[in-house]
């Protein structure tokens, strides 16, 4: 274990239920100078055109964050041992200024990677990807790995109204932020407003894994697909909690039944080891809906994931 490196606080002498609430118990730092992963909330919903409350996400995902422990029970990896990894606190945001919020966002996603650090973010809705995205992408066409219930590449909504959160990577992919001959979205199911819904994103050549194609396959030949079309370029990771199905985790904002299992959205994003990360985001845990925590329970641990893989891919390169 490096001694340089933050470390959390040890269970082991100070319980769960004590203390100060972060992501993983880790130390808040104001900057994240010298990080190799900065953890930071997003507590913004104003794209959400529904059930409001994603807003909650990062405090109550800190507060459920305090039962992940050091080490990987599966890959071995101990992400706080291989990499300097903090909770750098949430960006400031304007709950009644939707642009004035993704500006902020922006500029709070920039301050992190021009430090050189990783962003593992948490949500909020999920139009807080693209304004995460135009600070990582650094003139660059990134790809995407998305798991999620809904493609979010829809138009416009009420009138021309262009951000909500079902719009983030139509506009991502308009402003050159993504390649999207490398988007691969998995995961999307349910109703739709029409049945051409999807037809502007597979026009761009995005490739959508619908839920039933996932359970005819599986996880592990889907990864496999997806991990092939992103290939070695720079990626960014975006799980939105409803890819799980609401029976695990019912507190978001727009449920969709038929979803992964907690189980198989973990498999799933073990299986990006070979990715080039660039960023991640956990979005769309609305602690008012939930049920005994469970939903962001469901995010915490995600996010673990996520940054067991990203520490791994840092330690590597070091």
């Amino acid at each position: 274990m490096s001694s340089q490196f933050h470390q959390p606080v040890d269970a082991a002498k100070v319980p769960r239920f004590a203390g100060h609430s972060t992501f993983m118990r880790l130390p808040v730092v104001d900057t994240a100078k010298d990080l190799d992963i900065a953890l930071v909330g997003i507590p913004w919903d104003g794209g959400t055109t529904n059930r409001a409350g994603a807003r909650h996400g990062p405090r109550e995902v800190r507060n459920q964050s305090s039962l992940m422990r050091r080490a990987h029970h599966v890959t071995g990896i101990q992400p706080f041992s291989v990499a300097n990894v903090a909770d750098v606190g949430d960006l400031t945001v304007n709950p009644i200024d939707l642009q004035d919020s993704l500006k902020s966002i922006e500029d709070g996603i920039r301050a992190i990677v021009e430090e050189a650090a990783i962003p593992l973010a948490v949500g909020g809705d999920h139009l807080i990807t693209l304004p995460i995205l135009r600070a990582v992408s650094s003139g660059r066409k990134l790809g995407l790995i998305h798991f999620d219930a809904h493609s979010d590449t829809n138009d416009r909504y009420f009138g021309d109204n262009l951000y909500t959160h079902g719009t983030p990577f139509r506009r991502a992919i308009e402003e050159g932020l993504l390649d999207p001959k490398r988007i691969v979205q998995i995961g999307i199911r349910g109703s739709i407003y029409e049945t051409g819904e999807h037809d502007w994103a597979k026009a761009q050549g995005v490739r959508i894994i619908y839920m039933e194609e996932f359970v005819r396959r599986g996880a592990e030949d889907v990864m496999k697909e997806a991990v092939r079309i992103i290939g070695d370029m720079p990626t960014y990771v975006t799980f939105d909690i409803d890819s799980i199905d609401p029976s695990m985790a019912p507190g978001t904002g727009t449920p969709e039944i038929g979803g992964f299992s907690t189980r198989e959205a973990q498999q799933m994003v073990r299986l990006l080891s070979d990715v080039n990360i660039v960023g991640a985001d956990v979005v769309e845990v609305a602690p008012p809906f939930d049920v005994g925590n469970v939903t962001a329970l469901a995010g915490a641990t995600m996010l673990f994931e996520l940054l067991c893989i990203v520490a791994g891919q840092v330690a590597a390169r070091r």
